[in-house]
């Protein structure tokens, strides 16, 4: 009899609906693949399994903050004793298993979404429902959502490892080797395509509100827009074999129209939406409920108001149609194990150093923005002190920011992504959450519930015209920051994307499959390590092929089946 070897922890809030009930979660170790995926309750948890293999214990094997500290627009920054961020941050290997959990968490979840696909065929849950179609309804959306989630795990290993063995059946072979980057994105894309097929077309914001942040048909939709573009660029740009087309399992491909027809029917039919404002995606244009008014006085002038992280409007936000699929965060607790990676961590690790400051807390100062970028970014553009934090700017709240505290400061960090706080109503100041929520935990490393978007409507648009090379998706996300139209070009879907989506892990990726990644990195930057100024420069590694390490435990677990990649 074969065994679940999973817990589902209190952190799968993909499946809760309220914070209320995170505790109600059943344990359901040791449960057998007989005798589970029998009900919806089972489906459900089983599904949270999947989720929560998102989540993983090394800093450095969080997506979000690996591939932002390869970014030519971020530097490793920290304090003098966080070496691993300057290290990776210059295409060095920290440690022999620095992605090791990057590696071990994505496989736990293609294990469980395997047996999620197998099983959940032969259930009956007719009984449970009001009708067999909506009955049907779960099945699909159940077996869709784990096609899914095996599409994200496996792009996830393939755009840092490559190549990676394929794992499809619960009793699929473990010590296989590796399958070809081809053979790798050609999975990919059939489980995209297949969960597309599945998924039931249910328009946002018609899914319920427990289901925010869940995957669905349009989420699919959107990643194999995604995936196209990566997989083309990169055989075209780094592996330089010219290459139009998606590769499909078994033969046959999706074409550039093809997948232009996902995104056309994501845009007309999903019913998400560009927030009004981009600066409203972000919790620093939160309202402080205590006090009603916005702690930035730029943002009260310009009647910002966050969105919220739901599709409904809570009592804090307006209603977020743009947020399509994220990575859900709650607090933590240090009794637990492993208790601090529910919490966002790329907040607390990219927040100032050493300065607590209202609404911008303390954290550890890594990924300090590249000051070229700030240089080189139009004034005009409302993204731009949107997405940047300058330090000594009193509209900002930054004036009393005490220098010389971290290594790599330019004076920028990142203002989507950092640690917030607001005063209450007697004078204290606590994290934003643990105001919103009303923790009793308070402590600066556990405070960070800030969802991340893996995807957003904004790039639907992007990618579909940088497919379809029309500008009507580009002007689209212009005109939303008030910029006037432009022409079609790949330079300006270039920009377009970076300063979009600026320390949102995509900007690595994207110079990866455009071939820029090669000159990316040839600039000097003025830079003050703990005071001292210094230049700094990164010099990119092309003969990694924009890769990282295999971890070297699962190199001699493999009895030398696996190979390293290329240049570690």
């Amino acid at each position: 009899m074969k065994t679940i070897k999973y817990f589902i922890a209190i952190s799968a809030i993909f499946a809760a609906s309220s914070c209320d009930n995170y505790l109600d979660t059943e344990n359901i170790k040791d449960k057998s693949l007989e005798t589970f995926y029998k009900t919806p309750d089972d489906i459900n948890e089983a599904i949270a399994g999947v989720y929560n293999a998102i989540y993983t214990t090394n800093v450095h094997s969080e997506e979000q903050i690996a591939a932002n500290l390869m970014d030519n627009m971020m530097l490793g920054g920290g304090g003098p004793d966080d070496k691993t961020a300057k290290w990776v941050d210059n295409f060095e290997d920290p440690v022999e298993d620095t992605y090791f959990d990057l590696f071990g968490q994505s496989y736990k979840g293609i294990a469980r979404a395997n047996a999620i696909i197998e099983k959940t065929k032969a259930a009956d849950f007719s009984k449970y429902f009001n009708s067999p179609a909506e009955a049907q309804s779960f099945k699909q959306q159940a077996i869709g959502e784990a096609l899914f989630m095996r599409a994200f795990f496996y792009f996830r290993l393939a755009k840092f490892f490559g190549g990676v063995p394929l794992i499809t059946t619960v009793d699929g072979p473990k010590n296989g080797p590796r399958a070809t980057y081809t053979e790798t994105f050609a999975q990919i894309a059939s489980d995209l395509k297949l969960a597309i097929e599945t998924m039931p077309a249910t328009p946002f914001p018609s899914i319920p509100t427990s289901r925010y942040g869940h995957a669905n048909k349009w989420v699919a939709e959107a990643y194999m827009g995604r995936v196209f573009l990566f997989y083309t660029g990169y055989m075209t740009n780094i592996e330089k074999k010219a290459t139009t087309d998606l590769p499909l399992v078994g033969g046959g491909a999706l074409t550039a129209t093809q997948v232009a027809g996902y995104l056309q029917d994501c845009m007309t039919n999903s019913g998400h939406k560009l927030a009004s404002d981009f600066r409203n995606l972000w919790p620093y244009s939160y309202v402080n409920k205590a006090s009603g008014k916005n702690v930035l006085p730029w943002a009260a002038t310009e009647g910002l108001s966050w969105v919220g992280q739901d599709g409904a409007a809570p009592t804090f936000g307006t209603g977020n149609y743009e947020s399509m699929f994220v990575q859900r965060f709650s607090f933590g607790d240090w009794q637990w194990t492993n208790g601090n990676i529910y919490t966002n961590r790329l907040c607390l690790f990219d927040a100032l150093r050493d300065n607590s400051l209202v609404p911008f807390g303390a954290g550890w100062g890594w990924c300090t923005v590249n000051p070229n970028l700030f240089s080189g970014w139009s004034d005009l553009d409302p993204r731009k002190r949107g997405s940047i934090l300058e330090v000594g700017k009193a509209d900002q709240g930054t004036d009393g920011y005490a220098a010389n505290k971290g290594d790599h400061e330019t004076g920028y960090f990142n203002k989507k992504y950092t640690s917030l706080q607001y005063p209450n109503a007697d004078g204290t100041t606590v994290g934003m959450f643990v105001q919103l929520y009303n923790w009793s935990n308070t402590d600066m490393q556990l405070m960070h519930a800030q969802d991340f978007i893996f995807m957003r409507y904004a790039d639907v648009l992007l990618m579909h015209s940088e497919i379809t090379k029309t500008p009507d998706g580009l002007n689209a996300v212009r005109g939303r920051a008030k910029l006037g139209p432009v022409g079609y070009s790949l330079d300006a879907i270039k920009e377009e994307r970076l300063h979009e989506f600026a320390f949102e892990g995509l900007h690595w990726f994207d110079l990866i499959r455009w071939g820029d990644v090669d000159t990316a990195f040839n600039s000097v930057i003025p830079v003050k390590n703990s005071g001292t100024a210094v230049n700094y420069s990164v010099k990119y590694r092309p003969e990694t092929k924009g890769l990282v390490p295999l971890p070297e435990t699962e190199i001699r677990l493999s009895n030398g089946v696996y190979k390293q990649n290329p240049g570690w």
